[in-house]
């Protein structure tokens, strides 16, 4: 329980961290769009305009995904334990650990490394549902589901 509430904390963490960068971004971007506006040098003028909107744009669209991420915090459930793999799932192979939860990538708490990855990724789909002893095939290898916390 412990484990899953620091690894939990760690993904939270780099979420949050995600977000707070993105925002920084938009702001940065909305403040060089009014130093533009003060601007007159012409056509020079208006392409460095349309390509701030443009990052701007795709900003708001990272914005939107990072904000989708966040929704899903609340739905980590780690108290509980199953004996099928769902959202908020440890999930030992005998390679790597898995933590059901969202793809933040590798990490290492207490000497030890574990793969934070999200339901709807690759492997996330291959290990929904599935329960100790099950087996699946990612990257042409077959790993089997040693236990489930």
């Amino acid at each position: 329980m412990e484990i899953k509430q620091k690894l939990l904390e760690h993904v939270k963490q780099q979420v949050f961290k995600r977000h707070l960068k993105i925002k920084q971004t938009i702001s940065d971007i909305e403040e060089s769009l009014l130093e533009e506006s003060k601007s007159t040098s012409g056509d020079k003028h208006e392409t460095g305009r349309a390509m701030l909107q443009i990052d701007r744009e795709n900003a708001g669209k990272q914005l939107l995904e990072i904000e989708k991420l966040i929704s899903i915090l609340p739905k980590i459930e780690i108290r509980t334990t199953s004996d099928y793999i769902r959202l908020g799932s440890l999930v030992y192979t005998e390679k790597f650990t898995y933590f059901i939860s969202l793809s933040t990538g590798l990490t290492k708490l207490d000497d030890e490394e574990y793969v934070c990855i999200a339901l709807n990724s690759p492997i996330g789909t291959q290990l929904i549902g599935k329960r100790t002893g099950d087996t699946f095939v990612f990257n042409n290898e077959t790993f089997a589901i040693l236990d489930i916390k």
